[in-house]
C-alpha cells in the first residue's frame, strides 16, 4: 500500500481552515442555525437526531455566543473530510500526485465548500458517510472483514445526526449483491457492525420509537412540499455538487472501479451510486443526499487521472481545471460579496443558503417596535408565535426583553402552548385569515423587510396582534402544529 503523504493534505487542510475561519462570521446564521441554538439537549427531536446542535451549543460554551463560534465544528469537519478522502486514495493505490489531486480538488468544491461555511447536519452527514465508506473500502479491497465493525461504528454515531446512513448502507449492501463479492454479504463481521450499529443508536432509535417515529411523518411531509422540486433538481445537480471542472474525475472513477481487475472487490461502489440516486428520487430526498458517496467516486477517480498526468500540459490542465473549480465554488458558496450588494447578483438564486442567512436582525428590531407599541402593561400577558423556527431563532437570540416566543413548527411545537393567562399574541409570518378563527381580533401591524431586497421566506411577511383568543390555549395549541 502507498504511504500518506501528508504534505498536501497538510497544505490544504490550512488553507480550507483559514478561508472558513475568515469567512464563518459574514452575513448572519442561517435558519437551521438559529433553531440549534434553540433546542434544549435531548436524544432526539420530532424531525432529527441532536448531534449537530448539540455541537453547535458545545462550541459556543467552549468559544462563547457568536455566529463564527457556532460555526467552528464545520471547519473541524470539513477538513476532517479532506483527511479521509486523502485515506481513501491511498487505498486505491494513489501515490502522492494523487492524493494531491484529491484534497486540493476536494478543498474548495461546490456544495462540499458550502457545507464547510455552515454547521448544518450535512456538514456533520458528510464526514460520517465518508468514514463508512473508508472502512468499507478497507474490509472489501484488503479482504478484511473486521473493518465492518468500524464502519457499524460509525453509522452508529452517524444515527444521531441523521437517519440517512441507512441509505447508504443499504444501497451499499443491494450493489454487493447484484456485482459481489456476494460472500461478503454472509460475513459475521458484517452482521456484527449492524449490530454495533444499532446499540450505539439505540438511545436515539428508542426515542424515535417511543414518540410514534415522528421523523417518518416529517419525511413524508418533506415530500408533500418539496418532493416534486427535490425529483426535477436532483439529477441536474449532480454535476454541480462538486463543481462541473471535477466531473470527469468521477465519471473516470465510476468506470475504473467496474473495469480494474485490482478494484473488483469494490466495484459495488460504481454501483450503489445509481442504486442511491433511484432510492432519493423515489423518496423525494434532497439533491445533496449522494454527496458523501461521490466524493469516494472522486477519490478512485484520482488514481487514473493523476497517473495520466505524465507532462507538464497534461498537469496543467488539471492545475487550471481545479483552480477554476475552486474559485466558481468560492463565489457561490462563501459570502465574498458584500450582503449588500449581493441581491444585485446570480448568487441567492444558485446558492439557497444566502437569503436564509440575511435579515434576522433587522426583521427582529421590526418585531420589537410592534412590541413597544402595545398599551403599556400589555407585555405581562403578551406572547409571541411564529411561523417557522428561524423567525423564532432570530427573536430568541437578537430580541431583548421580548415576551416569550413560540411556535409550531417542528420541534418548537413540544415547547408551547403559551401560557394559559396570554390575551395577547403578536404574530410573526403567519396566515392572518387562517389566524381570525383562534381571535377576537386580529390586525396586521408591520410588513418585514430586510432593507437589502434579498427575498427569502420572510421577506414581505405580515406581523401582526391579535387579542382574545376564543379558546384555551392546550385545546388550541395542536392547530399551529406543522413539519417542513
Amino acid at each position: 500500500m502507498r504511504p500518506l503523504f501528508r504534505l498536501h493534505p497538510t497544505l490544504a487542510s490550512l488553507a480550507l481552515g483559514a478561508a472558513l475561519a475568515i469567512l464563518n462570521g459574514r452575513y448572519d446564521y442561517h435558519r437551521d442555525e438559529l433553531y440549534f441554538r434553540m433546542l434544549d439537549p435531548a436524544w432526539g427531536y420530532v424531525d432529527q437526531p441532536p448531534l449537530t446542535p448539540l455541537l453547535g451549543k458545545a462550541a459556543i460554551a467552549v468559544l462563547g455566543d457568536s455566529l463564527w463560534a457556532f460555526r467552528f465544528p464545520s471547519i473541524l469537519l470539513m477538513i476532517g473530510v479532506l483527511w479521509i478522502a486523502a485515506l481513501l486514495t491511498r487505498e486505491f493505490g494513489g501515490g502522492k500526485a494523487t492524493q494531491a489531486l484529491c484534497v486540493w480538488g476536494l478543498a474548495f468544491a461546490g456544495v462540499a465548500l458550502a457545507f464547510g461555511h455552515q454547521l448544518s447536519t450535512n456538514t456533520v452527514d458528510l464526514v460520517v458517510w465518508t468514514a463508512a465508506l473508508l472502512f468499507a473500502v478497507k474490509a472489501l479491497l484488503r479482504d478484511e472483514p473486521r473493518w465492518w465493525l468500524a464502519v457499524g461504528a460509525v453509522a452508529g454515531i452517524g444515527l444521531y445526526n441523521k437517519h440517512l446512513v441507512v441509505l447508504l448502507l443499504l444501497s451499499l449492501g443491494v450493489a454487493i449483491l447484484a456485482v459481489g463479492p456476494r460472500k461478503t454479504l454472509a460475513s459475521k463481521w458484517l452482521w456484527a457492525g449492524v449490530a454495533l450499529a444499532l446499540v450505539i443508536g439505540s438511545p436515539n432509535l428508542v426515542y424515535q420509537a417511543q414518540h410514534g417515529w415522528p421523523q417518518l411523518e416529517m419525511a413524508e411531509a418533506i415530500n408533500e412540499t418539496d418532493g416534486t422540486e427535490n425529483r426535477i433538481l436532483l439529477l441536474p445537480f449532480q454535476f454541480l455538487l462538486l463543481g462541473l471542472f471535477l466531473v470527469p474525475v468521477w465519471f473516470i472513477g465510476i468506470r475504473d472501479l467496474l473495469r480494474r481487475p485490482e478494484w473488483r472487490p469494490v466495484r459495488a461502489l460504481a454501483v450503489a451510486y445509481p442504486v442511491l440516486l433511484v432510492v432519493t428520487l423515489a423518496t423525494g430526498g434532497q439533491f445533496y443526499y449522494p454527496m458523501g458517496l461521490l466524493i469516494a467516486l472522486y477519490a478512485a477517480g484520482c488514481v487514473p487521472v493523476a497517473a495520466r498526468a505524465t507532462t507538464w500540459s497534461r498537469r496543467r490542465i488539471l492545475i487550471v481545471g481545479v483552480a477554476l473549480n475552486s474559485a466558481i465554488s468560492a463565489v457561490v458558496a462563501l459570502p465574498l460579496i458584500p450582503v449588500g450588494v449581493v441581491d444585485g447578483t446570480p448568487i441567492p438564486a444558485m446558492n439557497s443558503s444566502v437569503p436564509d442567512g440575511v435579515g434576522w436582525q433587522t426583521y427582529t428590531d421590526q418585531v420589537e417596535a410592534v412590541i413597544a407599541s402595545l398599551p403599556a402593561g400589555a407585555a405581562a400577558d403578551t406572547a409571541i408565535i411564529t411561523a417557522n423556527y428561524g423567525e423564532a431563532g432570530a427573536l430568541v437570540r437578537y430580541g431583548a426583553d421580548l415576551p416569550p416566543v413560540y411556535s409550531g413548527h417542528n420541534e418548537l411545537h413540544e415547547y408551547g402552548p403559551p401560557p394559559a393567562a396570554t390575551a395577547t399574541v403578536v404574530t410573526v409570518g403567519l396566515d392572518l385569515e387562517g389566524l381570525l378563527p383562534y381571535f377576537d381580533s386580529c390586525e396586521q401591524a408591520a410588513e418585514l423587510d430586510n432593507g437589502l431586497g434579498v427575498d427569502n421566506e420572510e421577506q414581505g411577511q405580515v406581523v401582526a396582534v391579535c387579542r382574545g383568543p376564543v379558546d384555551e390555549w392546550d385545546r388550541m395549541w395542536q392547530d399551529f402544529q406543522h413539519y417542513s
